[in-house]
């Protein structure tokens, strides 16, 4: 089993402020984002199951599939959800050196239209020099207040869609990933995630 928080600690939230966790409403409304894709089958899916709770959402997307796949990626673009970078090779900051990070995630700039320049670090690792860096380029970075941990093939689906419904908040920002790997798991929870929280009046808003 992989050690990780379905819900983030308010000290690692004190201690990286300078990271976006969650935004503080009084409204009812939650900000689903994906990381991994654009994938084939799996995006699409989640795109057509967002229309049909008109729900907006923010995709972080890996440079190189976003080459493999043009279409699925302006797909996201034309249905107006939000586009945020996870580098080109879904890169691990703490094993990665500054330099090498960041021109990843440049490279992985050109091929995104990224206006308000959101990122992600892959497995939510990243050092303070590379955030630093990146702050100082105008990125915001946007980790997470709720996991799903869809990623997990250790857990039940039942057991990812808990993980959910049992932690959002207002304003919580919650990961899922549009990836084969999650698919399992996203498969099942995400419609009831929708459903769920739709019924109770929240709305679904993309990071901006």
């Amino acid at each position: 089993m992989k050690l990780y928080f379905t819900k983030t600690p308010r000290i690692i939230q004190r201690v990286f402020k300078n990271y976006t966790w969650r935004f503080f409403t009084d409204k009812k409304e939650i900000y689903l984002t994906f990381d991994d894709g654009p994938t084939p089958e799996i995006t699409d899916w989640t795109l057509d199951l967002l229309h049909k709770y008109n729900a907006k959402a923010t995709f972080f997307c890996i440079g190189k599939n976003v080459l493999n796949e043009p279409e699925i990626y302006h797909r996201i673009l034309k249905e107006n959800h939000q586009i945020g970078n996870h580098t080109h090779h879904h890169k691990n900051g703490a094993k990665t050196d500054l330099k090498a990070y960041i021109n990843n995630i440049l490279e992985a700039e050109k091929h995104l239209e990224n206006p308000f320049r959101l990122f992600r670090p892959p497995y939510g690792r990243i050092k303070r020099t590379q955030a630093k860096k990146l702050q100082s380029l105008g990125y915001r970075i946007i980790m997470w207040h709720v996991l799903s941990a869809d990623f997990d093939t250790t857990i039940t689906k039942e057991k990812c869609l808990k993980n959910v419904l049992e932690n959002v908040e207002n304003g919580s920002i919650i990961v899922f990933h549009d990836s084969i790997k999650a698919s399992k798991n996203l498969y099942y929870s995400l419609p009831k995630v929708l459903e769920y929280f739709s019924k109770k009046g929240y709305t679904f808003n993309a990071i901006s």
